[in-house]
């Protein structure tokens, strides 16, 4: 039985960072994380309403086998505060909106794991907000449209995690196409061997993804990606701007694969945030290696005890069914 942070705990860290005048009214621990704990904290006498506090306790991170995280995989997933706040500063230093920091402790000796308070964005979800207030979501994708292109746009000769690139490592392989093949490649044996599927066209699948990857050009600049940039990661502050969230797995990369995940999960209203000129064929094999990715990952996921079973075989369920229909 998992055991998560208690208010003691929530508290002590609260008043590290805003004093000890703050009182706590409420805590919160908010869905939908798997790899790090979102406890929203309610305040009085702070100046504020209300906080985040992010913790990246072991007992917050429902993946398998990922406590080892060097960051040259640019797929592994990403979580602890060092990568948070690699990309935090990243992002702020281009003009895009993200919460901003106001304590945290990478020591892990006063709270037995990397602990971040942030600000508090209100606004809710633009994935909700797509639902309660069209119009104001509307608003908020075009901000989003802007600060998409300004990620974009910056560039660099190198493609990996921006913590990693930042102390000077290396990522893994030769080319992002490659490794997104290799990656493609080990969720296709995953999902194989959990789903009949997925293994009765394990080889047709093993051949397609090697024809497309085949027909990919070298290329030598990368784009800024958040990397999983879906309606949910996505806040909406006071002034209507789009405030970007999880943001520990940003990386230099083909901007291609930011461009196929957008497309997935904003579906119908993915025009807007549309940009000519990419590669067909790096489109072509990400769509196929990211919609395998989107089956192989929940399913690993479910190995484990990750609460919000059922949205995520639904997840897995509808990316195999559009796998299979990827095949020629």
């Amino acid at each position: 039985m998992r055991s998560f942070a208690a208010a003691e705990d929530l508290s002590a860290v609260v008043r590290e960072a805003l004093g000890e005048d703050c009182r706590i009214v409420g805590a919160d621990r908010l869905r939908g994380g798997s790899k790090k704990g979102v406890y929203r904290v309610r305040l009085a006498g702070a100046g504020t309403a209300s906080v985040i506090v992010y913790s990246w306790a072991q007992e917050e991170n429902f993946w398998p086998g990922t406590s080892d995280d060097d960051g040259a995989d640019p797929f592994a997933p990403a979580s602890g505060l060092v990568p948070f706040l690699s990309a935090q500063r990243e992002l702020s230093e281009i003009g895009a909106c993200v919460p901003r920091v106001l304590w945290a402790d990478g020591s892990g000796r006063r709270h037995g794991a990397d602990v971040a308070v942030v600000e508090d964005i209100p606004g809710g979800t633009l994935e909700a907000l797509f639902e309660t207030d069209p119009a104001r979501a509307a608003t908020a994708l075009d901000h989003l449209a802007g600060t998409v292109r300004l990620m974009h746009r910056h560039q660099a000769p190198r493609y990996g995690r921006v913590d990693l690139l930042e102390r000077g490592g290396v990522s893994l392989g030769d080319s992002c196409e490659q490794v997104v093949l290799d990656r493609a490649l080990r969720d296709l044996d995953e999902a194989a061997g959990r789903d009949a599927r997925i293994e009765s066209v394990r080889t047709r699948l093993d051949d397609r993804l090697r024809e497309l990857r085949a027909l990919v050009a070298p290329r030598g600049e990368f784009g800024l990606i958040h990397g999983e940039l879906g309606p949910d990661h996505v806040l909406v502050n006071a002034e209507g701007q789009a405030v970007l969230i999880d943001i520990e797995g940003l990386m230099f990369f083909d901007i291609e694969w930011e461009h196929v995940f957008l497309s997935l999960r904003f579906g119908e209203r993915y025009p807007a945030l549309a940009r000519p000129g990419l590669d067909r064929r790096r489109l072509d094999l990400y769509t196929t290696a990211m919609r395998l990715s989107l089956v192989a990952g929940p399913l690993r996921l479910l190995d484990g005890d990750f609460p919000d079973r059922e949205f995520m075989r639904g997840i897995a369920e509808h990316n195999l069914q559009e796998t299979l229909a990827l095949l020629p």
